[in-house]
């Protein structure tokens, strides 16, 4: 598509900033061409296609910081005794029961629903997490066709993990530095990230060779850490110092380190983040559901950390995990003032891209990507620019985006993800479900 006008009722350009009302965007090809009042952009590019949509507001794409695809599968599996705490979460119920479980079929079958999901909820770039054992090599390029099919930008990693064998981490490094090679030398809107698990079942060796594996590709290397408080106190029993404090001692902190979840952090380990900026992502609704608590997040905020926001694969309707964001952390400090929504907002966007080192990402601004979706503004109350975060905050979800663009290409028109037939793919989740749930 080439030369679009779309002209909305109000306009969030820079997530964060107060929108703009009665202004819209210019679209050529895959950028941002120009923003302005939209009797303007009507008037001087008079030959434009026009789209209309007076009761909507166009906003950038969402930014998903960090997924795994690969969890849908997951939902209802039948369990004969419930998760007692994050480390029963892991040993006994996920790993065995769902990672080592994981085959190319159940991978793509979820990868294409998930996808298409977090299109319909306005999320036109993400970060996936794969941990899957016994599904490589080529599994990241089985996924990759997938992604580009639904015409995402997407990020993909393998999670190299030592718990399975020494061998199979080293498999794992090699899968994520071939896919990176590969995505860097084709171009295009899927690219790789290096990645390993954690301090507990990763050795000192393999977590610097991770490093070095992603500087010399240029990009980051990222990790789950201090999701719950088995990993600080395996840290401290095992190095003597508490997991941000071990990375330090290794040498590999610093701005090419993307840290998701963070829950459980001492204030020496804020200061690291801080200081060495590393990159944080957000989960506020996993990190309930595996009881690993509530991040220190508006204190990482007001020390200038870069942050993002992520589903975790869990609950992917952004509204939500929007939500989630702004009301938790407002009972946990026991102060409505805390994560404000535009702030929220600006970590589902703009503050997300530069998270996953996404350049021109998160803005509906000239030269910036043509990544955005409609929403619908038929509010209950009247809807303004001094309310209109928290309006939509509160009033939507992924059933009033109409329409979503990645890259200058409409994915979703009037709510309908475009080819794709849900039925089917949601049949392909059924029956790959159940071949993961005949093995508990």
């Amino acid at each position: 598509m080439t030369n679009t006008l779309i002209l909305p009722q109000f306009l969030i350009a820079r997530p964060g900033e107060p929108p703009l009302q009665d202004w819209g965007v210019r679209i050529i090809n895959e950028q941002i061409d120009a923003i302005g009042p939209n009797a303007e952009l009507r008037e001087k590019f008079h030959d434009d296609h026009v789209l209309d949509r007076p009761n909507q507001i166009l906003a950038p794409g969402f930014v998903n910081t960090h997924v795994h695809l690969y969890g849908v599968l997951a939902h209802g599996i039948p369990l004969a005794n419930a998760p007692s705490g994050f480390w029963s979460f892991l040993n006994d119920f996920w790993w065995p029961l769902v990672e080592d479980a994981l085959d190319t079929e159940m991978i793509c079958a979820a990868t294409d629903w998930v996808c298409a999901e977090m299109l319909r909820s306005g999320i036109t770039t993400f970060y996936d997490c794969l941990e899957a054992p016994f599904a490589i090599p080529d599994a990241l390029l089985a996924q990759k066709e997938v992604v580009e099919r639904r015409g995402m930008r997407g990020t993909l990693s393998f999670e190299a993990t030592e718990r399975v064998s020494p061998q199979n981490g080293q498999l794992g490094l090699k899968e994520n530095a071939n896919f990176i090679d590969l995505c860097q030398k084709e171009g295009g809107l899927v690219q790789g990230l290096m990645c390993f698990h954690t301090t507990f079942t990763c050795s000192a060796d393999i977590i610097r060779q991770a490093f070095e594996l992603g500087a010399e590709r240029n990009v980051l290397t990222h990790m789950h850490c201090n999701e719950g408080i088995h990993e600080p106190e395996y840290a401290l029993e095992h190095f003597g110092k508490r997991t941000l404090e071990y990375y330090d001692e290794l040498g590999v902190t610093g701005p090419r380190m993307m840290a998701s979840q963070c829950v459980q952090l001492s204030a020496r380990e804020r200061v690291i983040i801080a200081e060495k900026g590393i990159k944080v992502t957000h989960m506020p609704l996993s990190n309930c559901e595996v009881g690993g608590g509530i991040a220190p997040i508006p204190e990482q905020i007001a020390a200038g950390v870069t942050l993002g926001l992520g589903s975790d694969g869990y609950i992917n309707d952004f509204f939500e995990v929007m939500r989630g964001a702004f009301l938790i952390h407002k009972a946990n400090h026991q102060n409505p003032q805390v994560m404000p929504a535009h702030e929220v907002w600006y970590m589902a966007t703009e503050g997300g891209a530069k998270a996953m080192d996404r350049p021109y990402v998160g803005r509906l601004e000239p030269g910036w990507a043509a990544d955005l979706q409609l929403i619908d503004a038929h509010l209950p109350s009247p809807i303004a620019g001094h309310n209109l975060y928290e309006q939509l905050l509160l009033w939507r979800n992924h059933s009033h985006v109409s329409d979503v663009m990645v890259a200058g290409k409409w994915r979703v028109r009037e709510g309908i993800v475009l080819d794709a037939d849900l039925g089917q793919m949601r049949t392909r989740v059924h029956e790959n479900a159940k071949r993961m749930w005949e093995k508990v």
